[in-house]
């Protein structure tokens, strides 16, 4: 598939058929790929922790749910992998310290923005877009703050690592359209400027 064809078909997939599993060769694959997103000083402070077996993604669930589970819940937990996007800003402050980098300090007021965060993202982007690819379906999501210390706990995550979000895999199945789907595409003149901010 080409890369246009694979940023066109991509799309967050909710349901999966819970008959197919995927090969854990395919998943290395893939997570071989998402490691190839550029990362600032080539630091590469991401951490991937993938699920795919039963106990532990029903582990995951039920640390980050309350209740009754409702039709979202009930469809993502047809995902026979789910991989956790870790990211680890000591890694960034400790890289910039280094004399390539000409700081002399670990100061993180040094960062305009959460790089650590930034470059993990990209990474899942990248796994999304390897997902497709695959013939896959793939669905970012969040961890609810409040949530952090369970999974920490459940899953032995180092407290230096922040959860940025979950990538869900597994082979579509008939999934129910995102009601957010009505908004459409924002025009490229509503978001694109050249040479002077102009959008609005």
């Amino acid at each position: 598939m080409e890369l246009r064809e694979a940023v066109r078909r991509r799309r967050m997939v909710r349901s999966y058929d819970p008959d197919r599993t995927i090969d854990p060769n395919l998943l290395s694959e893939l997570l071989r790929l998402a490691v190839r997103a550029p990362s600032a000083g080539n630091t590469q402070g991401w951490q991937f922790l993938v699920l795919d077996d039963i106990t532990s993604r029903n582990l995951f669930w039920e640390t980050t749910s309350d209740g009754d589970p409702d039709s979202w819940l009930l469809r993502m937990r047809t995902a026979p992998a789910l991989v956790l996007c870790l990211s680890d800003k000591n890694a960034y402050l400790d890289r910039y310290a280094e004399p390539d980098k000409g700081w002399t300090d670990r100061d993180e007021n040094r960062w305009p923005a959460p790089y650590w965060h930034i470059d993990t993202g990209m990474a899942a982007m990248t796994l999304l877009l390897a997902a497709t690819d695959s013939g896959l379906g793939a669905c970012f999501f969040g961890v609810p703050g409040g949530r952090w210390s369970a999974v920490r706990a459940a899953f032995e995550i180092p407290e230096r690592l922040d959860i940025v979000g979950v990538v869900s895999l597994g082979y579509p199945a008939a999934d129910r359209k995102s009601p957010s789907l009505k908004r459409g595409r924002r025009p490229q003149t509503e978001v694109v400027s050249w040479n002077r901010y102009s959008a609005g």
